[in-house]
């Protein structure tokens, strides 16, 4: 069985496909059959007998004959020069008119040229140049023909001229509608492109922070508790056992949470995927924990009754108080302390990290760094605040207002 889709392979669409690939070899067989029909009409005479008209009776001069082939050849050109085509037609026409009592109906070739005027160019034009046309040739054969001006065959060239401009304004009509839908599924298509390709880098941007905090975090408590056991390993050794024994929780819990970060590109198909729920408050106390072992006393004090969370409010909030504390660890010094509040505000989540530490110099301020970057981007993307800045006296401190309910409409 042939499918459908052959149909596209039949003899009328290869021509008509080609037709279309090249536009002046069908203007040409156009020309030809304009031609054939203004030769075969000329040996005709309408009122030949009583009974109707009849064919052979009259037979064209030599003149006629020539001025048929210049007005049907110049139909050629109709779509370079559509004007000067329409122009010429009609004056040749004007002329075959005025010149011979019995003259050829050289006048389907300024149709064919007012046909394409019109499919060719805007209304109020078409209006003007068919008007004149019609006017014009109307009026030399009523006044130049060899019958009444009444006649019938007088009326059928203004009949004939005003079908021309009509055909040729609805078929440049269909055009432009065609022309419209097909821009606005193409500008349809650009922005569903455009969109998917937003969203992936949008989540390739909140993965790229998930595993920035994840690296920062761990790593950060590993280097701590690695140098803490470098330190005592020769006169503590108990305490350097602890020490390792701490870099190897902070190192399983980095893998365990890269594996559960990498596993959101896997494949719907993939083994193993992550089947454990981001991180949150829920599990605040168990991340103050592990920086409280790696050396930093931390305080906390919530007010929300912890009360759950939108899923993306909370995975921002847990993931700025990490990246917060983090940087405590890493540039307010040894003997820093912080603190950690959650404090819950009509529908607001506020999260504020404060420290007493002196950070040194070159150490990236409210306006730098990827951590901080990062945070302004999970507050941003929720429609939060975050504010960053050192504290009168000393220290640091962080501030993000996050709204419960998120821009996705998640609500608790």
């Amino acid at each position: 069985m042939t499918p459908t889709g052959a149909a596209t392979g039949t003899p009328y669409v290869r021509l008509r496909d080609g037709f279309r690939a090249h536009p002046l070899a069908f203007d040409a067989v156009l020309a030809f059959g304009v031609l054939v029909s203004m030769i075969a009409g000329s040996f005709t005479d309408p009122h030949g007998s009583p009974d109707g008209p009849t064919f052979g009776d009259h037979s064209p001069d030599v003149w006629s004959v020539l001025i048929m082939v210049v007005g049907a050849a110049s139909l050629v050109l109709r779509r370079r020069n559509p004007f000067a085509v329409l122009c010429f037609t009609v004056t040749i026409s004007l002329f075959e008119l005025v010149s011979d009592n019995r003259p050829a109906p050289i006048a389907m070739s300024a149709v064919v040229a007012l046909y394409t005027v019109a499919a060719r160019t805007d209304r109020p034009t078409t209006w003007r140049v068919g008007l004149a046309t019609m006017a014009v040739l109307t009026a030399a054969a009523m006044a130049f023909g060899p019958t009444h001006w009444y006649a019938q065959d007088n009326l059928g060239v203004f009949a004939w001229t005003g079908m021309a401009a009509a055909a040729g304004d609805a078929v440049r009509s269909r055009r432009a509608f065609v022309d419209a839908i097909r821009e606005r599924a193409e500008r349809a298509e650009r922005t569903r492109e455009e969109e998917a390709g937003r969203r992936v880098a949008e989540e390739r941007l909140r993965i790229a922070r998930d595993l920035h905090d994840v690296v920062a975090h761990h790593i950060a408590l590993v280097n701590v508790q690695a140098g803490v056991a470098a330190h005592v390993m020769d006169k503590r050794p108990d305490q350097a056992k602890e020490a390792l024994a701490h870099v190897r929780e902070a190192s399983r819990s980095a893998l365990d949470e890269l594996r559960a970060t990498v596993g959101l590109l896997r494949q719907s198909g993939d083994p193993e995927a992550p089947t454990e729920p981001a991180p949150g408050l829920a599990v605040l106390d168990g991340l103050l924990d592990s920086f409280r072992k790696a050396g930093l006393p931390v305080a906390l004090a919530r007010t929300d009754g912890e009360k759950p969370l939108p899923a993306t409010v909370d995975l921002a909030a847990y993931r700025i108080v990490q990246e917060a504390l983090t940087n405590v660890r890493k540039h307010a010094g040894p003997d820093a302390e912080a603190e950690v509040s959650v404090v819950r505000v009509g529908r607001t989540v506020e999260i504020t990290v404060l420290d007493n530490g002196a950070p040194p110099s070159g150490v990236p301020d409210a306006s730098g760094g990827h951590g901080l970057l990062g945070m302004r981007e999970r507050v941003g993307a929720l429609g939060g605040t975050l504010t960053a800045a050192p504290r009168y006296g000393g220290g640091f401190r962080v501030q993000a207002i996050l709204p419960v309910t998120s821009r996705t409409g998640e609500d608790t």
